[in-house]
């Protein structure tokens, strides 16, 4: 079928739904009678995208699915439409969110054992409220504590289609810069202590963005830790 009769539909959908939209919903805007296969609306996608070239938004896939955003480079400008700033994380949340990203699952006792300091209940408190963290099991040890890992909500947020796309570690070289990526804080803590060596000294605590990596486009405000 002809995908020029498609992409306004699809573009349409895509603006009105307000949060992504997986390939299966979108093509189950079409009936049976129409003759729309997944694969006519996987190349209407494809020629969406393209068509944003130049422009200021773009055609994004994350991990629910597809959706609308802002350009990055257009996002400073386009943050002076809300007069609240966004809130910021301390340093000592990023590291614990990186901890968990980058190697999940992983308990609380493991995220403490490698920072080096106790992990305040605040901080799993608030990656739970953002739904970027959840539990996911429990390690089969005396006191069975909770595995944690990160969430859809979690790659959606920082615009990741699968962890995948998460930056290697190795590819991290500077930690000075004030946009503080998740790769950059777990890539700061170094190795796992091993279980009878000594405890890694903690980085000092910082207010960074709450926004690591690329801001979303619709710049709402975010929780702030406590």
């Amino acid at each position: 079928m002809p995908i020029e009769p498609l992409k306004p539909i699809l573009e349409a959908a895509l603006l009105a739904a307000g949060q992504p939209l997986s390939l299966v919903q979108l093509c189950a805007l079409f009936g049976e009678d129409e003759g729309v296969s997944r694969e006519d609306v996987a190349r209407a996608l494809e020629a969406l995208a393209a068509d944003c070239a130049g422009r200021g938004v773009e055609l994004k896939e994350v991990a629910s699915g597809f959706r609308y955003q802002v350009r990055t480079t257009f996002q400073p400008w386009v943050a002076r439409l809300w007069t609240e700033k966004p809130a910021r994380y301390s340093r000592a949340l990023l590291e614990t969110l990186a901890l968990i990203a980058y190697r999940q699952p992983i308990t609380r006792p493991e995220i403490e054992q490698i920072r080096g300091v106790v992990v305040s209940s605040s901080i799993i408190k608030t990656l739970e409220e953002r739904e970027w963290i959840r539990v996911v099991g429990h390690r089969d040890v005396p006191g069975r504590p909770a595995l944690y890992g990160t969430t859809r909500a979690f790659l959606d947020y920082f615009n990741l289609k699968s962890l995948d796309e998460l930056p290697p570690l190795s590819a991290i070289r500077d930690l000075q810069d004030p946009q503080l990526t998740l790769a950059e804080a777990a890539a700061s803590l170094g190795p796992p202590a091993s279980d009878d060596g000594p405890p890694r000294e903690t980085a000092a605590a910082t207010d960074l963005p709450a926004e690591p990596f690329p801001a979303r486009a619709d710049g709402a405000a975010t929780h702030r830790d406590s």
